[in-house]
């Protein structure tokens, strides 16, 4: 949620200086360069906690702590698949070997 916050706060200040900009004649890609400068800057320097806190959200994401984000469907194969195993205690899985060519 911390990233959608600081992602939608560049986002704020990027619109209306990407329209100022354009306003001004400077041209589709000067405006957008000279937008994304400036709200860079005012983020990097006004928006620190909030920065901070989406980076400790990515961080948290992608570091192999955070549970994994599993869909409905994957839950219900992985839920099918623990019954039919405790249903046939003799059918052995081997997760950790790769299947052989043919």
């Amino acid at each position: 949620m911390a990233f959608l916050k600081y992602s939608l706060i560049r986002l704020a200040l990027f619109a209306p200086l990407f329209a100022l900009f354009l306003y001004l004649h400077l041209g589709v890609l000067l405006a957008a360069l000279c937008a994304g400068m400036m709200s860079f800057a005012i983020s990097f320097l006004f928006f620190q906690r909030q920065r901070d806190a989406a980076t400790a959200t990515l961080h948290h994401r992608f570091s192999g702590k955070a549970k994994p984000l599993r869909s409905a469907g994957e839950v219900a194969d992985a839920d099918a698949e623990d019954r039919l195993v405790d249903q046939h205690p003799d059918i052995a899985v081997h997760t950790d070997t790769r299947p052989k060519d043919s």
